[in-house]
């Protein structure tokens, strides 16, 4: 599995040679540098950890900087394991870039969802307001959430309001459409979750099926 970390910097259309048109979300990823090499004799598995994001030395917790400094880098501000199947050819201190994925792969995005916050059960869950004539007041409550008599409770995970958003979310199987390896971005076909900078993760489809 291919792993690398950026950001999301919004979203374009990229015209293909018949003027179709394509929506497309560009990802600026890389260069990530690798910071330590899990063995499976030393420890029980075989990884690759990457960091991405250089911070100032007094941003960084002291660990950081310890490691940073044994790898011969700035510190980061992202620290990601990529799991393998064997142990790795790589070396610590070795940057991944965009040139590790090709045109036309299927890829998976892990990002975090834009934060909405306290929101009501129209937005966070689709449901359906009441009547506004005759007399009605039920525009947007959310509804009878159980029986007095029995079960003279609510049941677990009944759907109500709360806090909508915010969540690690994963697209699978979106297409890379173009890589611009002079500026380090990902033209990934479709959405990505996150806001714009939002930090994300790009990695080698799991599943590798095609969407149509």
């Amino acid at each position: 599995m291919t792993l690398i970390l950026g950001r999301k910097k919004g979203m374009t259309q990229l015209f293909a040679e018949d003027g179709t048109a394509t929506g497309c979300t560009v990802v600026e990823a890389g260069p990530c540098t690798v910071m330590q090499l899990r063995t499976q004799e030393k420890n029980g598995y075989s990884a690759v950890q990457l960091g991405f994001e250089d911070v100032r030395d007094k941003v960084a917790s002291k660990p950081r900087r310890g490691q940073a400094a044994q790898v011969g880098t700035a510190p980061k501000r992202f620290l990601r394991e990529d799991r393998l199947a064997g142990d790795s050819d790589l070396e610590v201190g070795a940057a991944i870039t965009v040139e590790a994925f090709d045109c036309g792969q299927l890829v998976d995005v892990i990002g975090t969802s834009r934060g909405r916050g306290f929101s009501g059960t129209i937005r966070r869950h689709g449901f359906a307001r009441g009547p506004k004539t005759h007399g009605s007041r039920n525009y947007r409550k959310p509804g009878s959430i159980g029986c007095s008599a029995y079960p003279s409770r609510v049941f677990k995970g009944k759907r109500s309001s709360g806090h909508f958003g915010a969540k690690r979310i994963t697209t699978k199987n979106l297409e890379i459409l173009r890589i611009d390896t002079g500026r380090n971005l990902l033209f990934i076909k479709g959405a990505v979750p996150g806001p714009r900078n939002g930090f994300v993760q790009v990695q080698t489809a799991k599943t590798g099926v095609q969407k149509v």
